[in-house]
């Protein structure tokens, strides 16, 4: 009984030591699973910074792929721009062979300029000392034309005015072959005269000084022309002035260019029953010019016009001594300017001249 008793608390020990044992472990086994809770808890958040992560990285391998793909964009951009380096730089070298061959031909060049410098250097002392034998020589001739001129003078006076008492005194002596021979000999002396004159006309003109003002042409013509006609009542003549820019230059001198064109047109249109001249500025070439419809010239002897002593008609068909048109041409050369003519046979002459401007 004792032994059954005993047993039997052996027994209950044993369950309540099992019962301990099993509190125990569900107590270990609930910290288990609240620890497995928090290590679920972790571990999901764990997963789902891994799936941040790998969300990121997908991000980023996408930007890597279109790094990449620029990369190699670049890579072909440059392949391209390099094979355009190589030509810039193959075409450099042309052009530096190119500028090397031009250097070479301005070196060349240069040279070549050099002497053509020098030759120009020496051709321009000839030159000047050209002019300045020129200059002498023309002064001389001047003085010995003004000193001639002026020396004939007295004799021819003297031959006028001996003719001219014979006739006046021995008139009744003297067949008329004489008288004509004398009035022969008083004209030639007039004509003489008139030729000395202008010859010292001209001669004086190289010495003159030129005094330039304002000179209003279209004014100073319509006043010589009618001086210039006094004389030709009888005649047709008709006469345009058209306007004109004025001129810079000496009056004087200028007066002295109109009076002789104006007194050739005259002259020259004298067989036309109606003679028409004109005065007038054509702005285009900046020339002033004297028209007539008169008999003109042949244009293959212009080039005779403005010399000394040169006609182009015979004194038995128009009076003159050669030495009107001269004097005109050097006028409108001491001014700096130009003239010509342009004419045709039996149809008319126009005589053109320039002008400087007045320097501003």
């Amino acid at each position: 009984m004792v032994k059954a008793v005993k047993k039997r608390k052996q027994n209950q020990d044993d369950i309540y030591k099992r019962f301990v044992e099993l509190e125990n472990t569900q107590r270990a086994t609930l910290n288990i699973l609240e620890d497995f809770d928090q290590e679920r808890l972790k571990l999901k958040e764990f997963q789902q910074a891994t799936f941040n992560i790998l969300e990121d990285m997908h991000g980023e391998r996408s930007k890597l792929d279109r790094t990449q793909t620029a990369l190699l964009n670049i890579l072909d951009d440059a392949e391209g721009e390099r094979s355009k380096l190589d030509k810039v730089q193959r075409a450099l070298l042309n052009i530096l062979d190119d500028v090397e061959m031009e250097r070479t031909k301005l070196d060349g060049t240069q040279r070549a300029l050099i002497n053509i410098l020098e030759d120009v250097e020496v051709e321009r002392t000839q030159a000047e000392q050209a002019t300045v034998l020129l200059e002498g020589a023309n002064k001389e001739l001047e003085s010995f034309s003004y000193s001639v001129s002026h020396d004939l003078r007295a004799p021819l006076r003297a031959i006028a005015g001996f003719s001219e008492a014979i006739l006046e005194d021995y008139a009744p002596r003297i067949d008329d072959e004489g008288k004509k021979y004398l009035r022969l000999i008083e004209e030639n002396a007039r004509s003489m005269k008139q030729l000395i004159d202008d010859l010292l006309q001209f001669s004086r003109l190289g010495r003159r000084e030129i005094v330039k003002t304002e000179v209003d042409l279209k004014e100073l013509a319509l006043e010589l022309f009618k001086q210039l006609t006094l004389d030709e009542s009888e005649r047709n003549i008709e006469f345009k002035a058209y306007d004109a820019e004025s001129a810079y230059g000496d009056e004087s001198m200028l007066r002295q260019v109109l009076i002789n064109l104006f007194s050739n047109a005259i002259k020259f249109s004298r067989p036309r029953t109606k003679a028409i001249i004109e005065f007038g500025y054509q702005p285009k070439e900046g020339a002033y010019y004297v028209k007539d419809n008169g008999v003109g010239f042949d244009m293959r002897y212009a080039s005779n016009l403005f010399g000394v002593f040169q006609r182009l008609h015979a004194v038995t068909e128009f009076e003159g001594t050669g030495v009107g048109l001269a004097l005109v041409h050097r006028i409108i050369t001491r001014h700096g300017g130009h003239i010509w003519a342009e004419a045709k046979v039996n149809q008319g002459a126009t005589f053109f001249f320039t002008l400087p401007e007045k320097e501003k």
